[in-house]
Formats: C-alpha cells, structure tokens, sequence
C-alpha cells in the first residue's frame, strides 16, 4: 500500500465522527485481527472501563474482586486470568505489568476513559512481529483522540451509589491542540459490604500535526480505592450463613496509582515511515485479599497484602520503507523495543489490613531488548505474504530479603512469523498463518530456592515460555453492508507457567494445547441500524498424560455476543447487547464445571438538541443470578472445624439490575 494511503488509513478520527467499520480487505494480515471503529465503541454500553475491551470479537471482561482490582480476561480457551497472554497498550505504551506482585501481566485498565478512544486495534495469535511478551493469544492497541470536534461535559447518576462527572476538551495553543479530561467516578456495586469505588483519572495531551506527521507528549494521572467483596463459597451460601451478595472478609479491598508521561513522533513521506514512542510509568498498588478465610490461621484469619511499586521506562522504534522485490511492490519494517521495570514488591499475612508478618519482599530489576523485522509483499494482484521474525533478550535480577531466594538470570528466544493471503476475488480474501511467540515469567520464579511460605525445596522455572501457533481464515464484504471473518486455529505452549501471586511461589504447568474458532460479523444494512453478531469455541487441553486429568482449569469454551446500536432515528437513539459467556471445566478431570452465564445491557438516549443529549443505560437487564466467575479450591469458614478444609465452588456473583442516568452537553 503507497505511503500516502498508509497515512490516511491510519489518521485517527475526533470523537464526534460517524463512520462505518473500517475495511479490512488488502489490509489486514489475517482473519482476527481487526479494528472497531469510534462510532462501535459509542454504541456499547459498558458496565466498567475494562469492558471497552470486550468490543473485540471472542474476548470476556469479567471481574472476581473490587471495581478497582484489574478485570479477568478470557480469549480463545484461555482464561488470562489478569493479563497474561493479552498484550494491551495505549497508544503504544504496554499496560501489562512483568513480575507483578499479584499476577504475570498485570493489566490495570480502570484509568482508561471509554469517550477518549478514537479506534481500538486487535490481533490474535503469535503472528505479527511487532507484538512480542503477552501476545501469544491476543493484542489489543487503545488509541486515545488528539483532537475532539468539540468539548464534553458529561454527569451521570445511578443506583447502588453511582456518580461519574467527566470534562474534556482540546482547545487549540500555538501550533496544536491541548487536549484535556478529568474524570471524578464513585460506584458502590449491589454489595453489602459496598464497594466504595472512588477513582480521580486525568488526561493532558499536546499535539501537533495528524497521526501520519506530527508528535504529542501525554501526561496522564489516575488514583483509585476500593472494598472488595470477593468470591464466597458455594456451600455458605447454600447454607444461608451468607447472602450471594455478602462478604466473608469484609476489609478486603485496595488502592492503586498511576502516573504516566509519554510522547509519540510520526515522520511519513514517499521514502518510508518512522515511529517513535518513549514513556516513563510509575504504578502503585497496596492489594488486600482473602481466598481461604480461615484455612491457614484459624486465628487471625488467612488475609494477605500484595504490594507492587514500580518504575517503568520504555522505547519502541520503527521504521517501514518501500523496496521492490522482482519489480513488485514490497515493505520492509524494522523495529526496536526496550523496556525496563524497577520494582519492589512483597506479599504479607495481614488481619483487617494490618500486617502481622512478612513472607517475602523482593526487589526485581528486569530488562528486556526485543528487534523485529517485516517484509510484506504483493506478488500478484492476489497473492501476498507477510514474512517476521522477532528476538528478544531478557536479563532479570532479584534481591529477595531470604538471600537464597536472590539471584539472576538470563534467556533470549526467537519468534518466526508467517503470513499468506489469498484474494481478494469476489471482496473475499483467504488466509493461511504461522509463527511462535512467548510469554515471560515472573522474575523471582527464575531465582527461586526455597518456597517462601513453606520454606520447601522450590523448583525453577524457565524465564521465557515459547507458544506456536498456526490458523487459516477467510474475510468477506462479498452482501452488501456485511462484513464477515472466520478462523480455525491451533495454539500450543511448551507449558502453562503461572506465576501464583496469591501464595508467592511459581508454579511450572503441563504442556497445552487450544483448538477453536471465531466467526464475527458486523452488519450495516441502512445509516440508522448496526449488528455486530460474534461466536467463538476453544477446546483446551494438557498435551501430556495425567492422572488427574487434561483439563485446564478456566479454560473458556464457548462464547457468543450480539450487538444492537440504533442511531439518526429522529432524536433517538439505543443499543442492545447479550453476552454469552459459557460453561467451563474447574477441574482437571471436568467433574466440576462452572454454569454459563447470559448478560444484556441496554440503553435508549434522547438528543434535546444539537449540543445536549440524555442516556439511560441499564445492566442485566433480566436480573439474572448468575456467576461472573467461577473457581474451585479448598477453603475453611470460621464455623468449620479447625484443621479440616472443603473443596468447594467459589464464585463472585454479577452485579444485579441496576440503572444509569447521563447528561452530555457539547460545547
């Protein structure tokens, strides 16, 4: 594709644009990947930030814990427990967060602001050689807006204790624009211990230029806190001890900061393109939990504190120029990423969030240097191939307060990647992809002697996980107004390494493999309806044989979603959209599963005039009482006999009904 319509593909359009999905055809690498559009993300109503994400086709956003807590993620038989195998960034800054106190990949999202983001880009599988750590099942790429048509006062009321205000703008200064937001939020959820959400999030931006030619520099701020009412036990709540909505440790909860200073440059002309991002980030979190209750301390109770205090900084680099390979049209892109988190972080045994011991502190300090390069060439009229291959070097360095635990290590992995594309004939195009990708594991998994809360004898694991994937797809615009995808895919890892932040030890798993597919479809048959309609189905296996079984616990199935958004009917103006999110295996042997759950949302809007619009949004609409998820493990209650522990299912409920009520004003 000439340079030119490269850039215009890729301008980022202000908030206020109506545009349809953009195609894919010619463009795009593969069958899933994709890119939801402004006018999409305006038409889903969202019970929390988090779920902008669930606009990508297959994926589930789901929440075990306090509003503040990161959200769960299940994608393509995984469940990604809080980021891992999701590469996320915004505007090319990564979000997920490396040896993180509570979980490999950390992926906070509570700081984003839904009416900011202009496009939202996706890719699944470990394909495409920009996208390294975390990858493997997916990457979704926020992009924020550098310009707004016009400026938004927004306020919303709810109930269970729901205040949101939001302010933006971006007046031009000097030769760009000084884009601005600040966002006061207040939720309490259906809880009763309330979950007592306050979350303070800013955004300020200067830009000059477009997103093909020009550069900003982005500050951005956000402070939260929260209670938390975490999963409860099956057989409590059978038993009446406790309602569905109750807490069995009503102190656990948290706070997290954020704190971010980014800047982006774009060179474009007929010789080729550059990109260059570089960003510092300073993130907080102080995590109070309790899964077990009373199992381990029958006296004091088994809460833990989980605390992570980092700094990262991060360059990435690229530049793309066009060459001819045999006198055809061919690209070539070059790229480089660093990354450096300096982290301290520990796990303790705490009572009613006052600590009793310590039972690690760790300061980690890790490194990592990724180079890639892409050729993509057109060889016919209907035939062309994206051709990657990807190195990356990781150095890891712990100081743990039991020296044995100390130590350092090293590891380095290569990831070929390959793409062929058929078409398009018809407005249908055809694909056939290839490639390995990795995950990291936690740093003080790869030092680790001693098991810090047993002091057993702890195995060590590989720093860096390879996963190798391979699928074949098809997209089409072939019916007017329809677009359409489908993809058959197989993933392996060499092992599911998790890192097990809840007892501070890391935990080497079995070998994997996932078999699914995905179909999306998003619909525009007139200016005033749209459909998005997706279904996907994973089967996930361990590879090996087990007595226990080859089930991977979580692992998601079956999921299904259809969307519903009506505009330029008159002053109105509505969506509707059921989630489906299907039963899976809690066990290895698949005698425990968990039970489906089916969600829809909705909202009807009225436009008083041209600046001034009302929204009424409502969540579970039919009030169902389902799981929004599920776990099962052994726990004691405080009425339970000391030294003994029951198996059980551990779920967090969904929110019950609830409604919103918003007031936008343009000005």
């Amino acid at each position: 594709m000439p340079f030119a319509a490269l850039a215009e593909e890729r301008e980022l359009p202000s908030v206020s644009v109506e545009a349809s999905r953009t195609s894919q055809i010619g463009i795009a690498e593969s069958a899933n990947a994709g890119v939801v559009t402004q006018e999409q993300l305006e038409a889903r109503t969202v019970y929390r930030s988090g779920e902008t994400l669930e606009a990508i086709p297959g994926l589930i956003v789901s929440q075990h814990s306090g509003e503040g807590k990161a959200n769960q993620f299940y994608l393509r038989g995984f469940n990604l427990d809080h980021g891992t195998d999701l590469r996320t960034t915004v505007d090319g800054v990564l979000v997920n967060q490396r040896s993180h106190g509570h979980g490999q990949g950390w992926t906070d999202l509570n700081f984003l602001i839904p009416e900011l983001v202009s496009r939202l880009d996706y890719r699944k599988g470990p394909y495409y050689a920009a996208e390294g750590d975390f990858a493997s099942a997916g990457a979704a790429n926020v992009s924020y807006a550098s310009k707004l048509e016009q400026g938004l006062a927004s306020i919303g009321i709810g109930q269970n204790g729901f205040r949101r205000m939001l302010l933006m703008d971006s007046p031009g200064v000097a030769n760009g624009n000084l884009l601005y937001a600040l966002e006061l939020f207040r939720n309490d959820g259906p809880f009763t211990n309330p979950d007592d959400y306050r979350k303070a999030n800013g955004v300020l931006r200067y830009s000059e230029g477009t997103a093909a030619n020009g550069f900003n520099v982005t500050a951005m701020a956000y402070r939260g806190a929260w209670n938390s009412t975490d999963q409860i036990p099956l057989r409590a709540v059978e038993s009446g001890l406790i309602g569905r909505l109750d807490a069995i440790d009503p102190t656990d909860g948290g706070n997290a900061r954020r704190y971010s200073l980014s800047t982006s440059w774009r060179r474009t002309n007929a010789a080729g393109a550059t990109n260059l991002n570089a960003y510092v980030i300073r993130n907080e979190l102080d995590l109070y939990s309790n899964f077990t209750y009373f199992d381990d301390d029958p006296v004091n109770g088994d809460q833990f504190n989980q605390r992570d205090k980092r700094t990262t900084t991060g360059v990435n680099a690229s530049h793309t120029w066009p060459i001819a390979v045999f006198g055809r049209d061919s690209d070539n892109t070059i790229g480089l990423q660093l990354q450096n988190d300096n982290i301290f972080n520990g796990l303790f045994n705490t009572a009613a969030r006052q600590r009793l011991s310590t039972t690690r502190a760790d300061h980690i300090v890790e490194s990592s240097a990724g180079i890639y390069f892409e050729n993509n060439t057109r060889w016919t009229d209907t035939f062309r191939t994206v051709a990657g291959l990807r190195g990356d070097v990781y150095r890891f360095d712990v100081a743990s307060d039991n020296p044995v635990n100390s130590g350092r290590a090293r590891d380095s992995i290569a990831s070929p990647k390959l793409g062929l594309i058929f078409g398009p004939w018809a407005k249908t195009e055809y694909y056939a992809n290839i490639g390995s990708g990795f995950h990291s594991n936690d740093a003080r998994g790869t030092t680790i002697t001693v098991d810090p809360a047993t002091g057993d004898t702890a195995d060590r694991v590989p720093p860096l996980v390879r996963s190798k994937g391979a699928e074949i797809g098809v997209r089409t615009e072939i019916i007017p107004g329809l677009q359409s995808a489908f993809s058959l895919y197989q993933l392996d890892f060499d092992s599911e390494l998790i890192f097990v932040g809840d007892a501070g030890t890391t935990e080497a798993g079995r070998p994997s493999r996932r078999i699914g597919f995905e179909f999306s479809n998003y619909y525009k048959p007139n200016d005033w309806l749209t459909i998005d309609a997706d279904l996907a189905f994973a089967r996930a296996r361990f590879k090996d044989a087990d007595p226990a079984g080859r089930r991977i616990p979580g692992a998601v199935e079956g999921v299904a979603s259809v969307a519903l958004a009506v505009n330029n009917i008159g002053p109105y103006f509505g969506a509707l959209q059921l989630r489906y999110f299907g039963p899976r295996p809690l066990i290895e042997d698949n005698s425990v599963r968990s039970r489906g759950s089916a969600t829809l949302n909705g909202r009807i809007g009225y436009k008083i005039n041209k600046r001034a619009r009302i929204e009424l949004e409502g969540f579970n609409l039919t009030n169902r009482r389902d799981s929004a998820i599920d776990y099962y493990y052994a726990s004691r209650l405080a009425n339970e006999p000391v030294g003994t522990s029951t198996d059980d299912i551990h779920f967090h409920p969904i929110e019950s009904r609830s409604f919103r009520l918003t007031m936008n004003l343009d000005f």
